[in-house]
């Protein structure tokens, strides 16, 4: 019975032990992915910011601008993507739309992102957009990949239209999260006018015939939360400039905008909460289940070999019963 039961024991403990490696590197890989319908909405704020009035054309000290980004999984769009893609493909249509202190719209700037939902690596498709002019990333945007590793990355800068690395600074704590610090500088750089403009009658093309253009720069920074490679927190920067041209008179240049660009505090408590639950799904795959399959595979191997070193041990030799000794006659 014994020898029976140290059979299945080891049978169960071959069984967790090949289970642990794979869960973790065959599994998780095909399990970890973003749901196609995940939407998400953030406010970042520029307080103190400084903001061009083209009614005037002169820039002014403003209280607060506010950015308010909303990221809109599209499964219809990706469904069709992943029938020529041949794998898991999410689409995101993003809308980031700026506000001035008076609550009127500022610009805002449509993109849509198609990734891939495993790696986060960009899938090139038709459809591809910032502000309705067709791109082609060569970098991450918005998400990191899972388990997010210790070195620069290609980042996609969405108003340049152009890729450049985003450099890892070290580990750091926030809030409690201990965090992976990423920055990236966008330097001087001509970028196209938004389409969208907040003066009614006042086009890209109107603004391109008086030859005068728009510049930017940035200093990107992002909190990035290393397991789900989510940001938990990022700031910007901010500056961009209109330059030359009659529009501007006998100026070279004009500020459109200049601001230090923060997530809201309510944003920040809701991103960390969320990134934390994430963050223990993404532990129990990776780490909480392969060890815990691998200790109980070597705790029942121990077990197996102790009940068949009992079942080969020789009988107690009390309990066995002795022949009488014959009587000898004389």
């Amino acid at each position: 019975m014994r020898r029976k039961a140290s059979l299945i024991l080891l049978a169960l403990a071959v069984f967790f032990a090949a289970l642990s490696p794979l869960l973790r590197w065959y599994a998780f890989p095909r399990l970890a992915k973003i749901p196609p319908n995940q939407y998400q909405d953030m406010v970042l704020e520029a307080k103190d910011a400084t903001l061009l009035d083209y009614a005037t054309m002169q820039a002014r000290k403003v209280p607060k601008v506010t950015i308010v980004q909303t990221l809109k999984g599209n499964v219809e769009e990706s469904e069709k993507i992943e029938k020529t893609a041949g794998k898991d493909v999410v689409v995101w249509d993003g809308l980031s739309y700026v506000v001035g202190p008076d609550g009127e719209m500022v610009s805002q700037i449509p993109e849509r992102y198609i990734f891939d939902a495993h790696t986060q690596e960009p899938v090139h498709a038709t459809g591809e957009m910032v502000d309705g002019d067709p791109v082609r990333r060569d970098g991450i945007e918005f998400k990191w990949p899972f388990l997010t590793e210790k070195r620069d990355y290609e980042y996609f800068d969405a108003q340049a239209r152009v890729t450049a690395p985003i450099h890892y600074k070290g580990t750091r704590d926030f809030r409690g999260v201990d965090v992976y610090y990423f920055e990236q500088t966008i330097p001087w750089t001509k970028v196209p006018m938004p389409k969208t403009m907040p003066v009614e009658g006042v086009t890209p093309e109107s603004i391109a015939e008086t030859g005068t253009t728009r510049w930017y720069t940035t200093v990107r920074k992002f909190w990035v939360e290393p397991l789900t490679g989510a940001p938990v927190y990022g700031e910007e920067i901010h500056e961009e400039e209109l330059r030359g041209g009659t529009l501007l008179g006998d100026r070279d240049k004009v500020t459109a905008f200049a601001g230090h660009v923060k997530m809201r505090e309510d944003y920040i408590k809701s991103t960390v909460d969320l990134v934390n639950s994430n963050r223990t799904l993404v532990l129990l795959m990776t780490s909480y289940l392969p060890w815990g399959f691998l200790i109980l595979g070597a705790l029942l191997l121990a077990l197996s070999l102790y009940l068949e070193a009992r079942s080969r041990r020789p009988a107690d030799p009390a309990g066995v019963e002795t022949a009488a000794p014959e009587p000898v006659s004389a």
